[in-house]
């Protein structure tokens, strides 16, 4: 059912006893780290590399709570070559569009 999330590795992050802690926890991940990513096309376009790297570097744990290694994987790819990541950035948009549908889901089914 899921393609990039894992809520098995969800649960095991933030349990499953606290429902209502664990939807925060998801909503500030949709609204603090995923939007941070989605917006550094401005950072790509002025060629702010240092801030570039600091999103990235911000949102690998996050992508770990969720069990989004292959996401992870590509942010650890674009902080070790700023300068050449344009490609990994748009395949990052990408997973990003796909992780903000499952956890929306996920989300749903609590």
């Amino acid at each position: 059912m899921y393609q990039l999330i894992s809520p098995q590795t969800i649960f095991q992050y933030f349990g499953d006893d606290d429902k209502e802690m664990l939807q925060e926890m998801i909503q500030i991940i949709l609204d603090s780290n995923l939007q941070d990513l989605k917006n550094m096309e401005d950072l790509y376009a002025s060629k702010d590399w240092g801030m570039i790297k600091k999103r990235c570097h911000k949102a690998k744990p996050s992508m770990s709570y969720i069990g989004a290694i292959q996401t992870r994987k590509i942010l650890e790819s674009i902080e070790s070559d700023l300068e050449s990541s344009q490609g990994k950035f748009s395949e990052l948009k990408d997973h990003i569009n796909i992780i903000e549908k499952e956890l929306h889901t996920f989300l749903e089914s609590l």
